[in-house]
């Protein structure tokens, strides 16, 4: 239970994918890992602990063996959740009496759960910064207010009396948070400045996002269940960086990647389908003297877990699962399945995993999508384009997906990172 409550204490200091990776950095930097960027030459050595962003939002951390190194066990998970983006000159006044804000959606969330919850804000901005030499440069500054902001009303029943009948949600029309009165008008943006501690002026640009400010809570008849916003993957990216904290690694070197922009399909610079990791395990051969032929012989001996979290059996909703691959909460790690490859899994991958498992004394569930309904992808078979490792995709089993408050079970957070502990530790 203890390992649940410091996850949602994670996810709720995490309200977007710039404070996850924020957060992740300091717990790593406290773990004896040092920093390294990508604009300056890398100096490690055999038996060192480094980490690498990219653009605030996503990262690499490895560590290596002290010996000779036989290959990389990865570890992939993603920082960003579906939710609202925040638009430029956000402001619109309603006939003199409110000030809402314009958003749009990123990825494909649930929209109805955003209705009726208590919102704010979170992301980055980028202000500009008088260097001591007169010259001018830019500041990137995360910011999260830390307060209850807006607030998405529905539509009373008396004003549509079939709301309970299925409602088609616009978001320009029905999704717009409600921030102030009229008189509020022009206050978003010295909000935003102040939380950042830049100047309003000074403020060039930004990534703001709205998140979910209800906290994570543990329910149940036996507390065996768990809510919380952003489960799909902040509990991944959690479990997958306490792993990387404790585990020794002994022939392996062992790599923990968060991927930015899985939820709209990584073709981004920091995403999954981007170079970031062929790049960031170039570099790490390069740094120990290896040749470009050694570095493709072990990624040969590679392999990969994609991280990202699984359908669990809904129970008012038993007729969407597949009919014999139905992982349930609390029933293990979910190795998850797809004949077109949206899922990388195959019967190596599988194989290497179940064993890991077993190794590590945790049960195993499958999952696949019932043949008469889409499902969607995931960070491993695009990872695998770049950089063409054995890769397993796994995670841990929850219900209501993309929605702003999801569920999972507690006994299945502890089987995950006894999972992943075994998996770097070899």
């Amino acid at each position: 239970m203890e390992n649940v409550y410091k996850m949602l204490d994670f996810i709720e200091k995490s309200p977007c994918c710039y404070q996850a990776v924020e957060n992740a950095k300091r717990r790593l930097e406290a773990a004896g890992y040092a920093p390294l960027m990508e604009n300056r030459n890398w100096e490690i050595v055999p038996g060192g602990k480094y980490y690498v962003d990219r653009n605030g939002s996503s990262l690499i951390a490895f560590a290596l063996p002290g010996k000779k190194m036989q290959g990389f066990h990865m570890i992939a998970s993603h920082s960003d959740s579906p939710c609202f983006k925040i638009k430029e000159n956000p402001e619109i006044a309603v006939e003199n009496m409110y000030i809402k804000l314009n958003v749009e959606k990123y990825g494909g969330m649930i929209l109805s759960t955003w209705l009726d919850r208590p919102l704010s804000a979170a992301g980055r901005v980028v202000a500009a910064q008088k260097m001591e030499d007169g010259k001018m440069t830019f500041a990137v500054k995360n910011v999260a207010v830390d307060r209850d902001l807006f607030v998405i009303p529905n539509v009373a029943i008396h004003m549509n009396r079939d709301m309970n009948k299925g409602v088609e949600y616009h978001v320009q029309t029905d999704m717009l948070p409600l921030y102030g009165s009229a008189g509020s008008s022009g206050d978003f943006q010295k909000l935003i400045a102040e939380a950042a501690g830049v100047k309003t002026e000074d403020i060039l640009g930004g990534d703001l996002f709205l998140y979910n400010r209800e906290k994570g809570r543990v329910f149940g008849a036996r507390e065996e269940f768990f809510c919380a916003p952003r489960l799909d993957d902040l509990a991944c990216v959690y479990l997958s960086l306490q792993a990387m904290c404790h585990a020794v690694p002994q022939q392996y070197g062992n790599v923990m990647i968060v991927f930015d922009n899985e939820e709209v399909g990584s073709a981004t610079r920091q995403g999954a389908a981007s170079t970031f990791l062929r790049d960031t395990l170039q570099r790490i051969c390069a740094a120990l003297g290896l040749t470009e032929g050694s570095y493709h012989q072990l990624l040969a001996e590679s392999f990969m877990i994609s991280a990202d979290n699984a359908h669990a059996l809904h129970p008012n909703h038993p007729e969407k699962a597949d009919p014999t691959s139905r992982p349930c909460l609390n029933g293990g790690v979910v190795i998850k399945y797809h004949g077109s490859q949206k899922y990388t899994t195959d019967g190596v991958s599988a194989a290497v995993m179940k064993d890991i498992c077993r190794q590590a004394d945790v049960p195993w569930q499958a999952y696949a999508n019932h043949s008469d309904i889409a499902g969607g992808s995931t960070l491993g078979n695009l990872s695998a384009a770049q950089v063409p490792v054995n890769t397993v995709d796994i995670g841990l089993p929850q219900l209501a997906m993309h929605s702003a408050y999801e569920t999972a079970g507690v006994k299945d957070v502890a089987y995950m990172r006894k999972a992943m502990e075994c998996f770097y530790g070899k």
